[in-house]
C-alpha cells in the first residue's frame, strides 16, 4: 500500500508552492512586480517599519520600478497621489525624470497638483537617488511650466516650507514672467528689487498686514500668515475661513492657543467639521478623521471629539454593501502596533496598522451590520462588541486587542472548523505570517487553508488587504476564476475595490485597475 502520509487525499485545489521567505522569517508568495510596486507606492512613506528601514524599502521601490514598463511606473504614481500620498509619487516621477522624460510628461501635472509636491519632486531630484543630482532639461522646463500656469495662491501656498524652499526651485529653473507683476512676484519671492505697487494684489495685501497686523487679516492661506504677530480673533478668523481639511489638521493648534475657550468659536468649528457637504466634497478618508481623532490632546472640547465621531459617521455612510456572508479577520499581532506610515524621527503618526485594521473592519460592519468580524495574532482573538457606539468606538475596541506572533492561517482554520459559510473572505494584515510555519515546497498554511474554504464554498472570494510595504503575501492567485483578490492602502478605492470583488463574476483585480489609467 502506497505511503499515506505522503499520497493523503487533498481537499480542494492544491496550493501553490512558496518561493520566498518574508521579513519575519515564514513561508510566502514573491509577488508580481507590478503588485508590489503598487503596493509599495500606497503603503510606503519612506518611513521606517516593523521589519525594514527606509534605506530598504527606498531601494527596493527603485529596484520594483526598473523591472516594469516606464508607463505603469507613471500609472501607479497617479494612483498613490489620488490615494493623497506625498514622497512616493514624487519618488516616482523623478525615476521617470532619468528613464524615459515623454512619459514623466504625462503624468507630471496630475501627480504635482500643488507646490508641496512640486518642492518634493525637486527635493528628490536634487538627492541624486534616482542617478543625477539636476533636473535636466525636460523636468527643468516641467517646472518652469507649473509656476507659469499657478495662480498667485498656488505660489504662495508653495513658498511656505524648505529644503527647498520655493525660492530655492525659482534660482534652479528661472521661469519666464508672463507679466510686470508675475516678474515681480519672483523678484519678492527671492528678496530682489521689485516693483510694489505691480505685485499681484494679494502679496500687496499681506506685505500692508505684516507692516500693520491690526483688522481683518487677509484672504490668504493660513500658513503664510500664523508667524505674524495675530490677536486671538483674527487668529479665529483665520481658522473658520480655512477648508474643512485645514481645520482638522489644525485642531490642537487651536487647542494650545486657546481658541477653543470661546464657545461660539467651538461650535463654528464643531459645525464645519461635521458639514456633510463639506465631507463629500473634500473627499474625506476615514483614516484622516481616525487620525485627527488619536491626535486631539485632552484639552480638546467635548464638542470637537463628538463633531470628528458625527464626520467618521457621515464618511463612512457610502460604504458598500456586500452580499452573502462576509467575514473580515483582522490581524492583531505585535507587528501591527508599528505606525501605519512608519518611523519618522519627529513625524511619526499615533495611528498603528492595527488601528487602520480595526477601521476598515468597523467600517464594512457599520455598511454591513451582518459581517463576522474575527480578531487573529498566532490564534483567533477571543472578541465580542462591548458597545454598540459608531465606527470610532468599535475600532478603539479591535485595536485594543493587539499582542503576539502572527499566523494569518488561523481564523481560515476557525472557518473551516465551524465549515462556515463564506461568500467574501476579507483579510486585512501586514502579511508578516511566522507562526504557522509550512514546507516550502507545501505552500503556505493560509493558501492551504483557502483552498479548503473554497472547496467547501466554491462561490467564495478571498480579499486581501495590505497595510505595509513588503515584497511577499501569503495568499497567491493562480486560480483561473480569480478568486483572491490583492489590494493595499488606507484611501477609499479599497471599499470599492470589495464591492466588486464581492458583486461581480471576474473582478477586476487591483493592479489591472492601475494598468487601466489614462496617459
Amino acid at each position: 500500500m502506497a505511503n499515506r502520509n505522503l499520497f493523503t487525499s487533498a481537499r480542494g485545489a492544491q496550493a501553490p508552492q512558496t518561493d520566498a521567505i518574508n521579513e519575519a522569517g515564514g513561508a510566502a508568495y514573491l509577488r508580481d512586480p507590478r503588485s508590489a510596486l503598487a503596493l509599495y507606492a500606497v503603503t510606503g512613506c519612506l518611513n521606517g517599519t516593523y521589519y525594514a528601514s527606509e534605506q530598504a524599502q527606498l531601494a527596493r521601490t527603485l529596484a520594483l520600478c526598473a523591472a516594469v514598463p516606464a508607463e505603469f511606473v507613471a500609472k501607479v504614481a497617479i494612483h498613490a497621489r489620488q490615494a493623497h500620498m506625498k514622497d512616493m509619487p514624487a519618488l516616482l516621477l523623478a525615476h521617470l525624470a532619468t528613464r524615459d522624460g515623454a512619459v514623466l510628461e504625462k503624468a507630471f501635472n496630475r501627480v504635482v497638483d500643488n507646490g508641496r509636491m512640486l518642492r518634493n519632486f525637486v527635493q528628490i531630484m536634487r538627492s541624486g537617488v534616482t542617478g543625477r543630482r539636476s533636473l535636466g532639461s525636460r523636468p527643468k522646463r516641467l517646472v518652469q511650466q507649473w509656476l507659469e500656469r499657478a495662480s498667485t495662491l498656488s505660489v504662495l501656498s508653495a513658498s511656505v516650507g524648505t529644503q527647498p524652499s520655493l525660492a530655492d526651485v525659482v534660482r534652479m529653473v528661472h521661469p519666464r514672467p508672463v507679466d510686470a507683476g508675475r516678474e515681480a512676484l519672483y523678484a519678492w519671492l527671492l528678496g530682489r528689487p521689485h516693483a510694489p505697487l505691480v505685485l499681484p494684489p494679494e502679496v500687496q495685501a499681506y506685505e500692508c498686514f505684516k507692516a500693520d497686523p491690526t483688522g481683518e487679516p487677509p484672504d490668504l492661506p493660513r500658513e503664510f500668515l500664523v508667524s505674524l504677530p495675530l490677536a486671538a480673533e483674527q487668529r479665529k478668523a483665520i481658522a473658520l475661513r480655512g477648508s474643512w481639511q485645514s481645520i482638522r489638521m489644525n485642531l490642537n493648534t487651536f487647542a494650545r492657543q486657546g481658541l477653543f475657550d470661546d464657545e461660539v468659536f467651538t461650535q463654528a468649528i464643531a459645525w464645519r467639521l461635521r458639514d456633510a457637504e463639506a465631507i463629500r466634497k473634500a473627499r474625506v478618508f476615514p483614516y484622516q478623521l481616525m487620525v485627527a481623532y488619536q491626535a486631539a490632546n485632552g484639552a480638546m472640547p467635548r464638542a470637537i471629539t463628538d463633531a470628528l465621531h458625527e464626520a467618521m459617521e457621515i464618511a463612512t455612510a457610502s460604504m458598500p454593501v456586500l452580499p452573502g456572508n462576509v467575514v473580515v479577520a483582522i490581524d492583531v499581532s505585535g507587528s501591527m502596533a508599528s505606525p501605519a506610515t512608519g518611523w519618522r524621527k519627529g513625524a511619526t503618526t499615533r495611528a498603528t496598522c492595527v488601528d487602520v485594521a480595526a477601521l476598515i473592519a468597523a467600517t464594512l460592519k457599520r455598511a454591513n451590520p451582518a459581517t463576522r468580524i474575527i480578531p487573529f495574532n498566532t490564534g483567533v482573538v477571543r472578541y465580542r462588541p462591548r458597545s454598540r457606539g459608531g465606527v470610532m468606538q468599535q475600532a478603539r475596541e479591535l485595536a485594543a486587542l493587539v499582542g503576539g506572533g502572527t499566523a494569518v492561517s488561523a481564523p481560515i482554520g476557525q472557518l473551516l472548523a465551524e465549515k462556515a459559510k463564506v461568500d467574501l473572505l476579507v483579510v486585512v494584515s501586514d502579511n508578516q505570517s511566522w507562526f504557522d510555519v509550512t514546507p516550502m515546497a507545501d505552500g503556505t498554511a493560509a493558501m492551504k487553508g483557502w483552498s479548503k474554504l473554497k472547496a467547501a464554498n466554491p462561490g467564495a472570494r478571498l480579499a486581501c488587504i495590505d497595510l505595509q510595504p513588503y515584497a511577499t503575501s501569503q495568499f497567491k492567485d493562480e486560480s483561473g476564476d480569480r478568486d483572491v483578490l490583492h489590494v493595499a492602502g488606507f484611501s477609499d478605492a479599497v471599499f470599492g475595490l470589495l464591492a466588486d470583488a464581492a458583486n461581480a463574476e471576474g473582478a477586476i483585480q487591483w493592479v489591472e485597475r492601475i494598468e487601466a489609467t489614462p496617459l
